[in-house]
């Protein structure tokens, strides 16, 4: 067996319950409880009546949509930006204390979100950010995972181009903007991919620092539809699917980055 072969079932095995979702989707939610998720065919069953639903009977569910949008974006984009900062200086500058920082660094990340969410939750009582988008996105806007990875990406920067930039008279930021951005394409593109999904898939946390049933985010809120008072299949299996399509797209857009980012970032140092 060839490993091309091999790896193409190992692709179908993992993509199985995808199919299944997909198809579930389209039936009505007393098959699903008589006979589970199948890929079993039933034209005269299969219908778009739960996608009509989401749209017209399910505007919560478009409320959700939107809620996990611009938190993703907002994170995404500021994630990237400071922990990309950070990384970058640890990797690139020499100071006092940057070992410890680069220590501290590593620590957090061998800390379970479990044990920081009862500080952070305070934190954000304290800032009044509780039922809000920044309340989901401050505590964590500086990834431990993003600014080590940057880190070992910046090492591997020619440092040349630095010092021509200096004697050229731009200034530190300029650098980093106008010369060593461009070249870290590869890591933004990984980490985009990767700070996305997370965001996205968040659910303790949103869980938690939401109130409101309009400012719940997909994950959040489809959990919400089954209940000891009653399971909204229909709705659930149906939203389930719509929600792989932005991360679907999302690493369809940066995969030309994503595995030479991680390649590359993670023989550094």
């Amino acid at each position: 067996m060839s490993i091309t072969t091999f790896f193409s079932i190992i692709g179908l095995i993992i993509l199985f319950p995808l199919f299944c979702l997909i198809l579930a989707s389209f039936k009505p939610s007393t098959e699903l409880l008589r006979f589970g998720l199948n890929l079993k065919l039933q034209p005269d069953i299969l219908s778009l009546d739960n996608y009509t639903f989401l749209f017209d009977g399910g505007k919560i569910y478009l409320k959700w949509y939107l809620n996990s949008t611009i938190i993703v974006f907002l994170y995404t984009a500021l994630s990237l930006f400071f922990s990309s900062l950070i990384g970058y200086g640890l990797g690139v500058y020499n100071f006092k204390g940057k070992n410890l920082i680069f220590t501290l660094v590593l620590f957090i990340l061998m800390v379970p979100i479990e044990i920081l969410i009862l500080p952070l939750f305070e934190l954000s009582v304290s800032l009044r950010v509780i039922n809000s988008y920044m309340g989901i996105i401050l505590p964590f806007v500086v990834s431990p995972v993003a600014v080590f990875f940057f880190r070992q990406f910046a090492i591997g920067l020619p440092k040349e181009l630095l010092d021509a930039a200096r004697i050229d008279g731009c200034s530190e930021l300029g650098i980093f903007f106008r010369i060593m951005m461009p070249l870290m394409k590869p890591a933004f593109g990984a980490m985009a991919i990767l700070q996305a999904m997370n965001s996205w898939n968040n659910f303790l946390w949103p869980l938690i620092v939401m109130r409101s049933k309009e400012m719940f985010t997909l994950p959040v809120g489809l959990t919400g539809l089954l209940s000891p008072y009653g399971n909204n299949y229909d709705m659930l299996i149906s939203g389930s699917v719509l929600t792989v399509l932005p991360i679907l797209i999302l690493f369809l857009f940066f995969q030309r980055y994503f595995i030479s980012g991680l390649t590359v970032g993670g023989v550094k140092g």
